[in-house]
């Protein structure tokens, strides 16, 4: 496959639709400050003020609210332009924000011009992630730190939460297939009726001081519902779903030109930080 078209454009399609639905312009920022911490905690914003750098797949922007005001200029880019309008919308205030519609391999960013870079759940939704790896550390200067987030395939995890998976990705195979309005709402159907029970359970479980990091939907017992409306459509209206092992998402990185490997220790999995060499 070649650069130009690593890009399935039935999810681009179906992403745009997602964001307009949940475009994040109505929630609290409060409400998204323990997840935006979940991926960005081991961040080095402090060697950013003034750096450039790129949100590759910035959906509706509900990062890059929070990554604008610390650093010197974002590049939002994302193949929807349904999803940069919404990004447009949430980002207004902030003037530090270009916005450009491409996907991960035909950017007009100049090769090595970027300080820093992230991508959050999006590179698992392509048909080759590890030649899109490729494309974002041709952006980078030497040095910079590339933050990544792509589903894991529960190799942390006992056999028992794989198959429970597996189940729910026979559900997902069929449910993705569907009509955008349909799948939307058996999406949204699953969240209150599985996530949300699952979540709270997990809430009270925690709280009790029972373990509960192999339950299901763990990350989700302090977000808002608002969270897992939007992850249940992400995660069971995409047709295109890839997931990797830690020891696969070592490799494409180093493959890709990336060093000082480092996984956060947090969910979601996997998350991690490295260096372009």
């Amino acid at each position: 496959m070649d650069h130009k078209n690593n890009i399935d454009r039935k999810v681009v399609s179906d992403f745009g639709r997602e964001w307009k639905a949940f475009n994040h312009q109505h929630i609290e920022d409060s409400l998204l400050h323990s997840a935006f911490d979940s991926y960005f905690h081991f961040f080095p914003f402090d060697d950013l003020k003034n750096a450039e750098g790129f949100d590759m797949g910035c959906g509706s922007g509900r990062w890059a609210k929070f990554v604008a005001p610390k650093v010197g200029l974002l590049n939002c880019i994302d193949p929807s332009e349904a999803a940069l309008d919404e990004a447009r919308m949430n980002l207004k205030a902030l003037k530090n924000c270009s916005f450009e519609c491409a996907g991960v391999d035909n950017s007009v960013l100049k090769n090595e011009s970027q300080d820093f870079g992230y991508s959050l759940g999006v590179l698992h939704h392509i048909p080759d992630t590890s030649l899109a790896l490729e494309s974002c550390s041709s952006k980078l200067k030497p040095g910079a730190p590339f933050l990544l987030y792509l589903y894991y395939r529960f190799d942390n995890k006992p056999t028992s939460y794989y198959l429970l998976w597996r189940l729910s990705d026979i559900l997902r195979n069929v449910i993705s297939r569907l009509p955008f309005k349909i799948k939307y709402i058996i999406s949204q159907l699953i969240a209150l009726f599985v996530y949300l029970p699952l979540a709270r359970t997990t809430l009270l479980l925690d709280k009790i001081g029972i373990n509960v990091s192999n339950f299901p939907l763990t990350w989700y017992k302090n977000e808002p519902f608002y969270i897992m409306r939007t992850d249940a459509l992400d995660r069971f209206g995409t047709s295109l779903e890839q997931r990797f092992t830690k020891d696969e998402i070592s490799k494409m990185l180093l493959n890709a030109g990336f060093e000082n490997i480092k996984f956060s220790d947090r969910e979601p999995f996997w998350t991690v930080l490295s260096y372009k060499k």
